[in-house]
This record gives C-alpha cells, sequence and structure tokens, in this order.
C-alpha cells in the first residue's frame, strides 16, 4: 500500500468513526486500524525524509 493509500485509509477511518450508530467495539477496531495506517505512513515518510538528507550530504 502506499504513502498516499494509507493516509485515504486513516481519513475513512476518521470518517466512519463521525457515525453515531456505531458500536463501541466498532468504534475501537476503527480507530486502531486508522492508529495502524498513520504509523505506518509516518515509518514511510521517515524512511523518505532519511533518503533525502542522504542525497543532500
Amino acid at each position: 500500500m502506499s504513502f498516499e493509500e494509507k493516509l485515504e485509509k486513516a481519513n475513512e477511518a476518521l470518517e466512519k468513526l463521525n457515525n453515531n450508530e456505531l458500536t463501541l467495539n466498532e468504534s475501537i477496531k476503527i480507530y486502531k486500524m486508522g492508529l495502524e495506517n498513520i504509523k505506518k505512513a509516518r515509518m514511510e515518510l521517515d524512511k523518505a525524509k532519511l533518503e533525502v538528507e542522504k542525497i543532500n550530504e
């Protein structure tokens, strides 16, 4: 999954959490999935940042 797709999945999770009809367990599951996508996207962004820093040395 690309960086952009991970961010999109995190945004989708946020939109789903705004649904007042979700149960607590569903909300927790969606929240965890959103956080996991954000974590993976952040790791990918950090990796790209290190690559750019190496190029600029």
